[in-house]
């Protein structure tokens, strides 16, 4: 049987662990990588072999910390030291160190806030994992819910689960992911397929890429458990290809998965079977929308199409289909385990559980963080991420990336969930937060957004197509100082437009940086337009016409 064959491995694992004093993971996130990671982990295992320490410490690739700002990491256990910005040359230091005192001068403290006012279930095995080794994953539990869904469980009852757990779709607009599955699990269809949504486009995101890449098997097990839901034969991992790593790791997930049986015919000796691939996304924006998505997925051009009918009922080649985003699908396995009330009682009324967010822009601690919901954003910039460098003020926050909006001072003591950020006109998105300081002109922001809506539209839709790039036209206008009044109030009527007219949620969201930079800095507008200044200095104002 499945569960006696990964008791076995996790007993192997366990002894092969115990082989060693101390487990040494070094961060082999793209972040760090691109820091040359790579070389550290390789001077670290020549130094134990120098040292004549390499039956005492096993050196492992892991995931990403978080900690962007720091990188690259070392992590060694079960001491629990961390240690930042390290390079080669530190190798014979950090070996020599073991059993021993910890390098003061590398160390990084893991008591700090940064961690401490976490609550990591998403995130929770990144950076203490092998992402490259299932026995790695079994020995820590992982693929126990499959075996628990799958056998002790009826497809009817992992949706309820999952309903009364108040889940809802980490991938913007948070629809209630066990109403989703319900709808999916009731249609009728000859196949049933699932489709994960890599394709993270947004300027400043990188929470998907990070759990694709530290954690691609809890990733693989929450879509095995959706499709025992709903009853999907099939499934699809759709990554866009400027996520090499996220790609070669999930790929090398799947072939262990299906050697251990987890995946193919008669999973753990029931009737259920599945099957999973990767398909690469061309890194079009608009392919984040699902049913551009399926486009993709099927070999047509990535472009939207009405609704109704909705994926659920007639999707993936005409079948019913589930599409969820990697951090709903990395929820389930902790779900199903745990048991719905214990995620339930984490987050708000409305807004349950954890959200994953990635922290840029004008902030001490840049990286990825995973928080309750209904945290304040003050304890999100100014204790978690350390506040704004350099001694300069907090301007705003951007959630939501494209389809968000910059949230101003004024609404720091907001709890961050589902409806406070709908109701001051921005949205929780896939998770990007860029912060801004007094450097940073709005209007600047809102063309700088705006650009990108318009060079990522797909184009079949008019109001779309047209309306951004004339919105593009005004903003442009008014940061080299040559717009008047009535350009303004153009820009308000093309917002509208635009917002009630466009076929797929780009076009439709398209407007909001504009609309909610002109709802809380209108005065920097104003000051573009009538006194031909940039307040940030960040414009080049011309001579007005």
């Amino acid at each position: 049987m499945i569960a006696e064959e990964l008791n076995r491995i996790a007993a192997l694992e366990q002894e092969e662990r115990s082989k060693y004093r101390h487990r040494m993971f070094v961060c082999m996130g793209t972040a760090c990588l691109a820091s040359h990671s790579d070389a550290i982990k390789a001077a670290l295992e020549e130094e134990l072999t120098k040292q004549g320490m390499e039956h005492d410490c096993a050196v492992c690739p892991g995931g990403c910390k978080g900690l962007c700002a720091a990188g690259p990491m070392v992590s060694i256990d079960p001491e629990d030291r961390l240690y930042q910005s390290v390079s080669p040359a530190d190798s014979a230091e950090i070996i020599a160190s073991l059993d021993h005192e910890p390098v003061e001068r590398l160390a990084y403290p893991v008591e700090s806030p940064f961690f401490t006012r976490q609550t990591r279930i998403v995130l929770s095995y990144a950076g203490k994992l092998n992402p490259d080794e299932i026995d790695d994953y079994i020995a820590e539990g992982g693929y126990e819910a499959t075996i628990k869904a799958l056998t002790e469980m009826t497809s009817a009852e992992v949706v309820e689960t999952i309903t009364r757990s108040g889940l809802r779709g980490r991938g913007g607009a948070g629809y209630p992911t066990g109403l989703k599955w319900s709808t999916v699990a009731k249609a009728q269809g000859a196949h049933k397929y699932i489709i994960c949504n890599g394709d993270e486009g947004d300027p400043g995101a990188f929470m998907d890429r990070s759990v694709m890449e530290a954690s691609p098997h809890r990733l693989i097990e929450g879509m095995i458990i959706a499709a025992y839901a709903v009853g999907a034969d099939r499934g699809y991992l759709y990554v866009r290809a400027e996520y090499p790593l996220a790609v070669k790791r999930l790929k090398q997930a799947i072939r262990q998965a299906q050697k251990q049986g987890l995946l193919g015919s008669n999973i753990c000796g029931t009737p259920f079977s599945f099957d999973l691939e990767v398909r690469l996304g061309a890194g079009a924006f608009v392919c984040g929308e699902e049913t551009a998505l399926m486009a993709s997925i099927e070999g047509k051009r990535g472009q939207p199409r009405p609704r109704p009918p909705y994926p659920a009922e007639a999707g993936l080649w005409g079948y019913p289909t589930l599409i969820n985003n990697v951090e709903t699908f990395a929820n389930i396995a902790p779900i199903i385990t745990n048991g719905a009330a214990w995620f339930s009682a984490i987050g708000t009324e409305k807004s349950k559980g954890t959200k994953v967010f990635a922290l840029s822009g004008a902030i001490e601690h840049t990286g990825l963080i995973e928080v309750p919901m209904g945290i304040t954003l003050r304890e999100v910039v100014f204790e978690i991420g350390g506040g704004i460098p350099n001694g300069r003020k907090f301007k705003a926050v951007q959630t939501g990336g494209p389809s968000g909006g910059c949230i101003p001072e004024q609404y720091l003591d907001m709890p961050v969930d589902y409806e406070s950020l709908n109701s001051i006109g921005s949205i929780m998105g896939s998770g990007g937060m860029i912060i801004m300081d007094e450097t940073s002109c709005m209007v600047d922001v809102a063309k700088y957004f705006m650009d990108f809506c318009m060079n990522e539209s797909c184009g079949k839709c008019t109001p779309c197509r047209v309306g951004t790039a004339q919105m593009s036209n005004i903003l442009d206008k008014i940061t080299r100082g040559e717009a008047h009044l009535d350009d303004l109030a153009t820009l308000e009527r093309l917002c509208e437009m635009v917002k009630a007219t466009s076929l797929c949620g780009l076009g439709q969201s398209a407007p909001n940086p504009v609309q909610s930079t002109l709802r809380y800095f209108r005065d920097e507008y104003l000051a573009h337009i009538v006194h031909h200044e940039c307040p940030a200095g960040v414009c080049k104002m011309g001579v007005p016409t």
